[in-house]
């Protein structure tokens, strides 16, 4: 079907789709923080889990739908591509609040948990990748792996945050987790996350579509699966997390900003479980190239910086942003220009 319409319309339709991506993305912040109070799970946690996996939930839907397309690379790059994109978000952040340095402010151990339990994750594909081709039902290990890591990984970080074995220094600029409004709090959240929900299955569609018109537009314009899918798929699914990111540092919900980015980025490593699944001529991990591993040693590194830079905390940087901040934002942009000159 979409590769039946001309180029102006796959173009439209690839813009209101996206468009549709940033406005709900927005709208699903200040949902995810009324939750957080209202169920008592805590900005970390909600953002990390709930917010994370919602408005990554587009870029799921561009990752299966290219993979059960045949496009391994399209499918791979736009997972991994957006967790280097959203990474760098949140440096954008750090620019945003002028207070202090965003890694000091929001401290929370949930947050740093979940970014070693990412870091850790993006392993696994390497591996697959170096190791001799293995699959069952077309399906590689390294994808069910994956899941389980994912799944023990959410529950350690529930119980991170209600029993820490450590806590972060409080600060004059460290702003904790609370609700806004001690009566909203105590009101049902069945009715928010029904909305919540909704909205969802709509960002899902306009995954849907997005991955279609890329797809469409690839073969139409012969453009490189690999660079459309990490620079361009992958930003565009990941404007929700911008766009959240950003509202919640304005709200001053720091912890579900950074939660939200991390917990997204964690999340996003499942694309590659459902992209294996969904490609059904055998294992995704060798029918990839090297362009496309490219984007997981990039989000290796960003998200190292990252980590370093919630333990070490520094108060202020040069202009206001944290050291770890400027390094990612070069690291970041470095890539963008290795993957345009390659």
């Amino acid at each position: 079907m979409f590769s039946d319409l001309g180029l102006i319309s796959l173009l439209l339709l690839f813009a209101g789709a996206s468009l549709a991506v940033l406005i709900l993305g927005t709208l699903m912040t200040g949902m995810a923080d009324r939750i957080a109070d209202r169920t008592g799970l805590g900005e970390a946690v909600t953002g990390g889990v709930l917010l994370g996996a919602a408005t990554s939930l587009s870029g799921t839907v561009v990752s299966l739908t290219a993979a059960l397309d045949g496009r391994a690379s399209l499918a791979f790059s736009n997972g991994v591509g957006g967790i280097a994109a959203q990474t760098a978000f949140l440096a954008l952040a750090d620019l945003l609040y002028r207070r202090a340095n965003l890694e000091h402010a929001a401290a929370e151990l949930a947050n740093i948990f979940q970014a070693g339990l990412l870091m850790m994750m993006l392993t696994v594909p390497l591996v697959a990748f170096v190791t001799p081709e293995a699959a069952f039902w077309a399906v590689h290990p390294g994808s069910v792996l994956l899941f389980v890591i994912y799944v023990m990984g959410v529950r350690s970080t529930a119980m991170v945050r209600q029993e820490p074995m450590w806590r972060a220094v409080d600060t004059y600029e460290t702003r904790t987790d609370a609700p806004e409004d001690e009566t909203d709090a105590r009101k049902s959240p069945t009715w928010l996350i029904l909305r919540f929900l909704t909205l969802m299955v709509v960002l899902g569609v306009a995954g849907w579509v997005i991955a279609r018109s890329a797809g469409a537009l690839i073969d139409r314009l012969e453009l490189s699966s690999s660079l459309v899918g990490a620079l361009v798929t992958a930003v565009i699914t990941s404007m929700p997390e911008l766009v959240t990111t950003l509202a919640a540092v304005r709200r001053g919900a720091l912890q579900l900003a950074v939660g939200g980015i991390i917990g997204g980025n964690t999340f996003d490593v499942l694309f590659l479980t459902l992209s294996d699944i969904g490609y059904r001529d055998g294992s995704i991990y060798h029918a990839i190239g090297r362009a496309d591993l490219f984007w997981v040693t990039v989000g290796l590194a960003m998200t190292a910086v990252l980590l370093l830079g919630l333990i070490l905390r520094e108060r202020r940087g040069p202009a206001n942003i944290g050291l770890e901040s400027l390094l990612i934002l070069t690291i970041y942009g470095g890539a963008i220009g290795l993957q345009a000159a390659g």
